[in-house]
C-alpha cells in the first residue's frame, strides 16, 4: 500500500523538539525524511542518552520518538565540500526543514535565497521562536518563552498570581504542527504552479493563533481573562471533581445535561427552578461545584462514570499516563506502537494521529548517526571512491 507522501523527500536539519516533531509527522506520513546531522550528531541524541529510566541502548526517549522513520546523513555544512554535498542533495529533494536560530541558515548559505538557485522547486521551512523578521526576531526562544509571551500562561492555573505553563510543551509542538500544515500547503501550491517557496513559522505566532475566540473576546470587551483552573467562564458545572479514588470531570454544556445530572444525583437543592438555565447556575457556580465535590468524593470514579455515561452526561476520568496509554479507544486507534532503536530494541510510544484511508502506518527505527550517508549519496549519483574521499577529508561521516 502506498503511503500518503510517497515520493516526497524531506531534508531534516532540525534539533530538539519543534522541528523534529514536524519532521516526525511528515516521515510518519511516508515522506523520505533524511536527517542531516553535524559530524558529532544532532544535540538531541545526547538527551537522556545514559539515563537508566529513559534510554534504550544508547538512545534517549526524545531521539527514539522524534526520529523514527528517518534516515541519517552526517555532513559538515561549514566545510565547502560538505556544503556542495548538501546542495547535491537539495537538487533531488522537495523540502528542507530547519529550526535553527535566527539568521543561521543565511550564514551557512542554506536559506531559501541560496537553495532556490540550486533547485527552483525547493520548499524551505524554518521554525523559529519569532519568525524571520520584526523588531524582536533574533530573541532566543524555547517552549516556555513563547508560552509566556503568547498569553496562554496568563489563563492557565488556579489564579492570576500563579501563572502556569501547559504540562505538554505546546510552544514547541504547536510550532511543529503549523510547520507541517505550511509544508503541505506549499507542496500543494507547487504542484499547481511549479515553483517552490519559503514557509516561515513563528512559535509565538502559533501561540497567538491558538488564543482563537478568546482573543476576539478580549478585543470586544477590553478585559483580560484570568485563570479559573479547570472550570469554565460560561458553563456550570464544568470542572474537575475529586472522587473516592481519583478525579472526574463533568462538562455540562447544555441544559439537558444538567437535567440528567439532577436526576442521577437526586440532590434537592439542585431542583431549584433557578438552575434550569445557564444564567442561574453561573450565578451560583461556587455553591453548585462545592456541593458536587461533597457528593462525588463519597464514591469511586468508576461508580460515577457508569451512572453519568448511562445518561450521556459528558464526563471522564482524569487519566494519568498509565491510564491514558492503556485506554481501549487509544489502543484501538493504534496510538500506542512499538518504537525501535538502531540495535533492534523496542519500547512503546505514541502513534501517528493522522488516519488516512489509503495510508498504512509503519515505524522504522531512529537511525544511528550517519547510518544512511553512503546509501543516500549513492542514490544521488556518488560512487564509492568519491564518498570515501569526502569521508577522509572530514566532510561527511
Amino acid at each position: 500500500m502506498a503511503t500518503a507522501l510517497e515520493g516526497v523527500t524531506i531534508i531534516d536539519l532540525t534539533h530538539m523538539l519543534s522541528g523534529p516533531y514536524a519532521g516526525m509527522i511528515l516521515a510518519d506520513l511516508g515522506a523520505e525524511t533524511i536527517k542531516v546531522e553535524p559530524l558529532a550528531g544532532e544535540g538531541t541524541r545526547k538527551l537522556l542518552q545514559s539515563d537508566p529510566d529513559y534510554s534504550l541502548g544508547d538512545q534517549g526517549a526524545y531521539f527514539i520518538t522524534l526520529n523514527r522513520n528517518k534516515k541519517s546523513v552526517a555532513i559538515d555544512l561549514k566545510s565547502s565540500q560538505g556544503l556542495e554535498v548538501f546542495y547535491d542533495m537539495v537538487r533531488e529533494a522537495d523540502v528542507v526543514l530547519d529550526n535553527f536560530a535566527a539568521d543561521v541558515t543565511t550564514k551557512l548559505k542554506i536559506d531559501y535565497a541560496h537553495l532556490s538557485q540550486v533547485n527552483p522547486n525547493i520548499i524551505t521551512c524554518s521554525i523559529s521562536g519569532f519568525g524571520s523578521d520584526g523588531p524582536q526576531y533574533r530573541r532566543t526562544a524555547f517552549d516556555q518563552v513563547v508560552q509566556a509571551l503568547g498569553g496562554g500562561m496568563s489563563i492557565t492555573g488556579l489564579d492570576k498570581d500563579t501563572p502556569m505553563r501547559a504540562g505538554i510543551p505546546i510552544g514547541d509542538l504547536g510550532g511543529g504542527m503549523f510547520a507541517v500544515m505550511g509544508v503541505l500547503a506549499a507542496l500543494r501550491e507547487r504542484d499547481q504552479k511549479g515553483v517552490g517557496q519559503h514557509v516561515d513559522i513563528s512559535m509565538l505566532d502559533a501561540q497567538i493563533s491558538l488564543l482563537n475566540y478568546m482573543a476576539t473576546m478580549y478585543f470586544m470587551s477590553g478585559k483580560n481573562p484570568e485563570p479559573i483552573g479547570n472550570s469554565h467562564f460560561v458553563h456550570v458545572p464544568y470542572n474537575s471533581f475529586k472522587t473516592a479514588n481519583g478525579h472526574i470531570i463533568i462538562a455540562v454544556i447544555f441544559d439537558k445535561f444538567w437535567e440528567a445530572l439532577v436526576e442521577v444525583l437526586d440532590v434537592p437543592e439542585f431542583r431549584n427552578e433557578k438552575y434550569q438555565g445557564q444564567p442561574g447556575r453561573l450565578e451560583d457556580k461556587q455553591f453548585i461545584e462545592a456541593r458536587l465535590n461533597e457528593i462525588l468524593v463519597k464514591h469511586p470514579t468508576e461508580h460515577w462514570l457508569k451512572l453519568f455515561e448511562a445518561q450521556r452526561i459528558p464526563c471522564a476520568r482524569v487519566n494519568n499516563f498509565e491510564q491514558a496509554l492503556s485506554d481501549e479507544q487509544v489502543l484501538h486507534r493504534n496510538m500506542v506502537v512499538d518504537l525501535y532503536n538502531d540495535q533492534g530494541q523496542s519500547v512503546k510510544g505514541p502513534g501517528n494521529p493522522i488516519k488516512l484511508s489509503r495510508h498504512k502506518d509503519a515505524y522504522a527505527p531512529a537511525p544511528a548517526l550517519g547510518a544512511d550517508t553512503d546509501a543516500v549519496l549513492q542514490k544521488i549519483g556518488y560512487d564509492e571512491e568519491r564518498i570515501q574521499t569526502l569521508r577522509v577529508a572530514g566532510a561527511i561521516r
